[in-house]
C-alpha cells in the first residue's frame, strides 16, 4: 500500500488528489491512502469535498511525513525552505520519496534542504491538471529508483500525461506546457474577436473557437499515435498543407498571418519565458 502526503492543497495539489480518487488510487485491491495538510482550512475542505474514506486531513505535518511513502511537497517555491527546515526531524527518520511541484527549485537545491541522501523527484504539471489534461515533466534526483520515478508517473499520470526530461530541459517544458496554456487562451480570444467582429455573438465564437482549437490538437495526437505504432503519419506541417487548398481562404489567412510575424512572436515568446525562468533560478 503505497501512502502519499501533500503538504498543501491549493489548485494544483488539490488537482491531484481529485485526480487520485478519480483514477482509483484510493481504492481497490491495493489502495493508496492521500493524507493532506495545509497550513489554513484549504485540506479539511478539500478531504470533506471529495467524502473518500482514504483521504484524510491532518492538522500536524510532521504527523504526515511519519505515515507518507510518497510526500508531494504542493506550497509555493519561497515557502519551500522554511516547510523542509521544519519538518528536518521526520523526513531523517522516516525517509519518504520527495516530490516537489514547486518551479525553480532545481534538484541541487532542493538536495541542500533535504536529509543527506533524500530521494527525489521534480515534477512540473500545468493548470490542465484541474480538467485531468495535464502534461507533466518529471525528472529524477541521483538518489532516486526507478520504483519511484514509475510512483510518481502513477500519480501525476491521473492528471494528464507525463514525460521524462533531463532537469537541464526543464526551462524549455515550462515555456510550450508550463506557460503555453496563456499563450492558447490569448489565441482562442484572438481568434473569437475575430469572429465577433463578423457578427458572431461572443459566447459563441469562443465556443467554436475552442471546439476547432480542440480538435486540431486532437488530430495532432492521433498522427503521434499512428507515428508510435510505425504507421504512415503526418507532422503538423504536414497537417497545415492538409488544410491549405492553393488559392484558398486557409493560405490567405497564414500568409497573413506571417506577414504579421505570428510564428516568429511565437519563437519569442516561447524564449522570452526560459529567458525569465533561468532569471529566477539564478
Amino acid at each position: 500500500m503505497t501512502v502519499y502526503g501533500f503538504i498543501g492543497a491549493g489548485n494544483m495539489a488539490g488537482a491531484i488528489v481529485r485526480g487520485a480518487v478519480a483514477a482509483g488510487l484510493t481504492r481497490g485491491a491495493d489502495p493508496a491512502t492521500v493524507l493532506v495538510t495545509s497550513a489554513h482550512d484549504s485540506a479539511a475542505a478539500l478531504a470533506a469535498q471529495l467524502a473518500d474514506p482514504r483521504v484524510e486531513a491532518l492538522e500536524e505535518a510532521p504527523a504526515l511525513v511519519r505515515r507518507s511513502d510518497v510526500l508531494v511537497l504542493g506550497v509555493k517555491p519561497h515557502v519551500v525552505p522554511q516547510v523542509l527546515a521544519a519538518l528536518r526531524e521526520p523526513l531523517t527518520s522516516s525517509r519518504p520519496l520527495v516530490v516537489s511541484l514547486a518551479a525553480g527549485l532545481p534538484l541541487d537545491r532542493l538536495a541542500s534542504l533535504l536529509p543527506q541522501d533524500a530521494r527525489v523527484v521534480r515534477a512540473m504539471p500545468n493548470m490542465a491538471a484541474a480538467v485531468g489534461q495535464s502534461m507533466t515533466a518529471l525528472t529524477a534526483g541521483p538518489q532516486a529508483t526507478d520504483d519511484d520515478l514509475a510512483a510518481v508517473t502513477a500519480l501525476l499520470g491521473a492528471v494528464g500525461r507525463t514525460v521524462v526530461l533531463p532537469e537541464r530541459l526543464f526551462a524549455a517544458f515550462t515555456a510550450i506546457a508550463g506557460c503555453s496554456p496563456a499563450f492558447v487562451f490569448t489565441f482562442v480570444e484572438a481568434l473569437a474577436r475575430g469572429g465577433v467582429e463578423a457578427g458572431l455573438p461572443k459566447a459563441q465564437a469562443v465556443e467554436i473557437a475552442t471546439q476547432a482549437v480542440l480538435g486540431s490538437a486532437l488530430s495532432i495526437q492521433a498522427e503521434a499515435a499512428r507515428a508510435a505504432a510505425g504507421l504512415p503519419a503526418r507532422t503538423p506541417a504536414d497537417l497545415v498543407d492538409a488544410v491549405c487548398s492553393p488559392g484558398g481562404t486557409t493560405v490567405a489567412g497564414l500568409v497573413a498571418l506571417e506577414r504579421a510575424g505570428f510564428s516568429p512572436a511565437v519563437v519569442a515568446g516561447v524564449q522570452a519565458t526560459i529567458d525569465r525562468d533561468r532569471e529566477l533560478g539564478a
